[in-house]
């Protein structure tokens, strides 16, 4: 098993109403079977016996599908690899003595808690604001009953893959929450459940995501790229075409006649 040395450049910042700054650790003994943040963990145990405060991060399922952890390693979200999490980048990505600078989202939407972790609320404030459907209440209906054509229910699920991490907002340049938010309203937009609310569901979350302080895309393509699960912006040109659709069918109609 080889194991290696690392120095690590960690964020720290006690609140997003404080200042914050790079603090410089040693990370001896890695082994390459860790993933990162059993890393981290390693590290927060050498610093809590030492009498030192450990470094914040998120993290829960440690299995790349809950969305909890994401910070920027060496300036690109999750780290190298591509199509992967934090807690499932390993370190045998890395070399022996190599240097790595770790900070948080950085994002207007997503202040800082702590050190590495951010309020992602924002995101839970858009999908309330419209990613559902109303569904009547009673026993649950027959799994057949709504014939789903094979290419939209792959695209459903394609899109239903995001796990709201948020690394789309950090990479992007303008803080834009598209691609996060083009899934969410895209996974039920190709449903047929998802039909009658369709409008009403764009407008609603595209109009939160305003009003939570992200930025607007300019397609720079950099959300996809750092995407754990891949989604890809095609679907932010269809969730910009439903958005314009749903606009002109909510405009009030022009006054017809005029002044006598």
């Amino acid at each position: 098993m080889r194991t290696f040395s690392l120095t690590l450049n960690v964020w720290r910042q006690k609140s997003a109403s404080e200042p914050g700054k790079f603090v410089t650790y040693k990370a001896p003994n890695v082994s390459e079977h860790m993933s990162f943040l059993e890393m981290l963990d390693v590290v927060n145990d050498d610093l809590i016996l030492t009498g030192g405060e450990p470094i914040v991060f998120d993290h829960d399922c440690r299995e790349g599908i809950c969305g909890s952890c994401g910070f920027m390693i060496n300036g690109i979200a999750h780290g190298p690899n591509r199509a992967t999490t934090v807690c499932q980048l390993h370190m045998r990505s890395f070399k022996d003595g190599e240097e790595l600078w770790l900070e948080p989202w950085r994002s207007a939407a997503f202040p800082v808690v702590k050190d590495l972790a951010v309020d992602r609320s924002a995101f839970d404030r858009v999908i309330a604001a419209g990613g559902f459907v109303t569904a009547p209440t009673g026993s649950a209906v027959d799994g057949n009953a709504i014939l789903v054509p094979k290419p939209d229910a792959d695209l459903a699920m394609d899109a239903a893959a995001c796990i709201g991490c948020g690394a789309c907002v950090a990479s992007c340049p303008n803080g834009s929450a598209a691609l996060f938010s083009a899934a969410k309203i895209g996974h039920l937009g190709f449903l047929p459940q998802g039909q009658p609310e369709r409008d009403n569901r764009v407008l609603a979350m595209v109009e939160q995501v305003t009003l939570e302080g992200f930025g607007h895309c300019t397609s720079t393509g950099e959300c996809e790229a750092v995407c754990p699960k891949g989604i890809q912006i095609s679907y932010i040109a269809r969730m910009n075409r439903d958005y314009l659709k749903a606009s002109i069918a909510k405009r009030p109609e022009a006054s017809v006649g005029g002044s006598g």
